[in-house]
């Protein structure tokens, strides 16, 4: 079986990759490292059926990434690496950065030509063997209308950066319900995300987490 057979059975793909130099903070040893996100469509469907959402603790998809990617890590000799469990955090964005398959978007999210502005990762492998990748795809942004500078209700989000007390305030209103329930106008106003099939259940469950990350989400 493939890595990325392997991977599918977990819905999860390889989001791009790249070859470490020093420079990276990789740990040592690492030949290539791959970074990984939710496969769709069927994630989230997959993942609420897993334990770790099903035993009503806390931090169910941080746990369920650490225990799945930290199996597939075992079995190939290889470290996993996540975005939690710090401080100190991994440098997960400018890793993404380095793959060249995602890019800084006009809004400064994170964006890929597959996932657009839904782009979001769930680890890292580090992995003591080179692999070669397939030539970079071209930046959706670069031929786009770009959407997003103006799809931000509240212009928290735009070319300038991102006002995050802003959106919280906009949030807590009858007018950012939309947001909350059905995900980031930012993130949906993407063409390429438009592309992607992450259901809307899901990215509420990630807005809760962002808006009210104490609470029940």
């Amino acid at each position: 079986m493939t890595l990325a057979e392997t991977l599918g059975q977990h819905h999860l793909t390889i989001l791009g990759g790249f070859h470490p130099t020093p420079e990276d903070g990789t740990p040592e040893g690492t030949q290539t490292l791959l970074m990984l996100g939710p496969l769709e469509p069927g994630f989230w469907a997959h993942f609420t059926a897993q334990p770790e959402w099903q035993d009503g603790q806390p931090d169910p998809m941080d746990r369920w990434s650490r225990r799945t990617i930290g199996r597939i890590a075992c079995d190939l000799g290889a470290k996993a690496l996540f975005p939690f469990g710090g401080p100190p955090y991994q440098p997960i964005q400018r890793w993404a950065l380095r793959t060249g398959r995602i890019w800084q978007s006009p809004v400064r999210l994170l964006v890929s030509a597959d996932q657009g502005l839904m782009v979001s990762f769930r680890g890292a492998l580090a992995l003591k063997e080179r692999i070669d990748f397939p030539a970079p795809t071209a930046r959706p942004c670069d031929d786009c209308a770009k959407p997003c500078l103006t799809a931000c209700p509240a212009d928290a989000l735009n070319g300038n950066g991102y006002d995050v007390p802003a959106c919280h305030t906009f949030l807590d209103t009858q007018a950012g319900t939309p947001c909350l329930t059905t995900g980031c106008e930012v993130r949906r106003a993407c063409p390429a995300s438009q592309g992607y099939a992450r259901l809307p259940e899901q990215s509420a469950y990630h807005m809760g987490r962002f808006h009210k990350p104490n609470g029940a989400a």
